[in-house]
C-alpha cells in the first residue's frame, strides 16, 4: 500500500499501477522528505517530479506544503492514476483553502517535456526535481535529462536522482554538482544542486 505520510492529505491512501513503475518505500520517501525539510525546501517550492508513476513523491510535496506539483509521466495507466490520485490530495484542503498547491499532470515523455519547457523558459523554474526513471534506464539517458534539466534549476534548487544500488552515480552535467549520496536497501539516492 502506498500512502501520503505527512501533511494536508497525510495517511490518504494512493492509488499504484498494476505493473510498470515500482513506487518509492515510506522509508525513502520519509528519509527524501526529512531532508528537503531541513532545507528548507518544502513550503512554496515548485516542484517536478520526472517519471511520476503514481505520482506519490511530487503528491507528498504537495501535501506538505509546496507551491506548484508537475507530475511528469508517459505512460497512460499510469498517468491516470496520478491524476486520480491528484484529486484525492486536493480534496484533502478545504475548498475555500488558499494553502492549496497547484498540480498538474503532464502525459509526456520526460525528454519532450523538458525540451518544451528549455523552449518556454526565459528564468530558471524549478526548486526541487526528483528523478525516478525505472531501472531498466541506461545512464546515458539519465545523464541526457541531467544536461536538459541543468538550466531550468532555479538558485538553491535540490535535485534528486533516485536509482538502485547496482547503477553507477549518475555522470553530472557541468551546471548541476553532487553533493551527497545515501542507500537505503537496494535503493541509492544521490543529491544535487546547481554548479556555482
Amino acid at each position: 500500500m502506498t500512502r501520503i505520510i505527512s501533511g494536508a492529505a497525510g495517511s490518504l491512501r494512493l492509488e499504484v499501477p498494476k505493473s510498470g513503475t515500482r513506487p518509492t518505500s515510506d522509508r525513502v520517501r520519509e528519509a527524501i522528505f526529512s531532508t528537503l525539510t531541513s532545507w528548507d525546501l518544502i513550503e512554496g517550492v515548485r516542484v517536478l517530479d520526472l517519471y511520476a508513476g503514481s505520482g506519490a513523491l511530487g503528491l507528498e510535496a504537495a501535501s506538505r506544503g509546496a507551491a506548484t506539483v508537475t507530475l511528469v509521466e508517459k505512460h497512460p495507466q499510469a498517468a491516470e492514476i496520478a491524476k486520480r490520485n491528484t484529486r484525492t490530495v486536493l480534496g484533502a484542503f478545504s475548498p475555500a483553502s488558499t494553502a492549496a498547491p497547484r498540480i498538474d499532470v503532464v502525459r509526456q515523455s520526460v525528454q519532450t517535456f523538458l525540451a518544451s519547457e528549455g523552449e518556454r523558459s526565459v528564468t530558471p523554474t524549478w526548486d526541487v526535481v526528483m528523478i525516478d526513471p525505472p531501472y531498466d534506464h541506461s545512464e546515458t539517458e539519465i545523464s541526457d535529462v541531467l544536461s536538459a534539466l541543468a538550466p531550468l534549476l532555479a538558485e538553491g534548487a535540490a535535485v534528486l536522482v533516485e536509482r538502485s544500488t547496482r547503477t553507477p552515480e549518475p555522470t553530472w552535467p557541468s551546471g548541476i554538482q553532487p553533493i551527497r549520496e545515501k542507500r537505503y536497501g537496494e535503493t541509492a539516492l544521490w543529491w544535487a544542486e546547481p554548479a556555482l
